[in-house]
């Protein structure tokens, strides 16, 4: 049962990250991102309006970037900032989102 859980929760990451409209978006740090992500995946939103209704524009669009396992390196590069900022941006959307310290951030996202 465990494998087949397993394999839901990747096929729900690869419908998310396998969508090469907004890989490249995200790449391209295009305006554009956040639209095309609600409109095509409007539950990741929904779960995370959930979670914490409050959520500013650009930290959804963080979220977008951890959805689809950038790592720091990559965010920082794709979004013109250091990647100590990508850090610093990790460590608020924890706390906003009531992630544990002891999770991978990536691994949370993966299974929203």
């Amino acid at each position: 049962m465990n494998n087949k859980n397993l394999n839901i929760s990747k096929s729900k990451k690869n419908i998310f990250t396998e969508n090469q409209e907004i890989v490249d978006l995200a790449k391209d740090n295009s305006p554009r991102l956040l639209n095309t992500c609600r409109s095509v995946f409007p539950s990741f939103f929904e779960n995370l309006k959930q979670i914490n209704p409050d959520l500013k524009k650009s930290e959804l669009i963080f979220c977008v970037y951890l959805k689809l396992d950038f790592s720091t390196k990559e965010i920082a590069i794709y979004t013109f900032v250091t990647p100590k900022a990508i850090q610093n941006r990790k460590n608020r959307i924890r706390k906003k989102l009531n992630i544990a310290s002891d999770v991978d951030i990536y691994k949370w996202f993966d299974e929203l």
